[in-house]
Formats: structure tokens, C-alpha cells, sequence
């Protein structure tokens, strides 16, 4: 069900292009600069080649909004609650972050 009230002329469905743009802008601007960092470069590297599938399970993650939970699952610190475990984590756990702002 959705949020938006229905008013008879729904919009096209989201372009797969313009879904990971968006996921892309939200990969950037998820909560505390660590995970901004570690998800936008992550989402640079990886988002043109994810099926979508995988974006799901990405967009799962952002759409988690906890940045603590999600960083202890990534690290390793801890392990994601039943259904919440995906091939996106482990490229996530896998990931090799390269800070190449400069």
C-alpha cells in the first residue's frame, strides 16, 4: 500500500536508470559521514552492474535507517536478522573501501 494518496492518473513506473541514480543520491546521504562514505563508494562501484534483485536488497539496507545495526553487520560485528542476509551484504562485507575524494 502506498503513502501517496491515488488520484486515478498513476505515474510511469521508476526507469531502472533513474532507480539507481536515486539509490545512488541516497547511498551518499545515509546518516553518520562513515556510512556516507562507505555506501556512496560502495554504490559508485557497484549499482550499474546489480540486478534488480540485488537493488532490492540494497535498497533494503538504506531503507533500514540504522546506521549502527547496518555497520555492525558490514564489519562483522555482529549478524543481520533472519531475511535481512543477502549477496549485496557479503559484496558490501567484501567491499574495499578507497577514499579517492582527492
Amino acid at each position: 500500500m502506498s503513502d501517496r494518496p491515488s488520484s486515478g492518473n498513476d505515474p510511469k513506473p521508476e526507469s531502472l536508470e533513474t532507480r539507481r541514480r536515486r539509490l545512488l543520491y541516497r547511498s551518499w546521504y545515509c546518516g553518520i559521514k562513515e556510512m556516507d562514505l562507505l555506501m556512496g563508494s560502495f554504490a559508485k562501484a557497484h549499482l550499474d552492474s546489480m540486478t534488480e534483485a540485488q537493488l532490492d536488497s540494497y535498497e533494503a539496507l538504506l531503507g533500514m535507517n540504522n546506521d549502527p545495526a547496518l555497520y555492525g553487520w558490514i564489519m562483522g560485528l555482529s549478524e543481520p536478522p533472519p531475511g535481512m542476509h543477502s549477496d549485496v551484504l557479503d559484496m558490501l562485507r567484501n567491499f574495499k573501501f578507497v577514499d579517492s575524494r582527492s
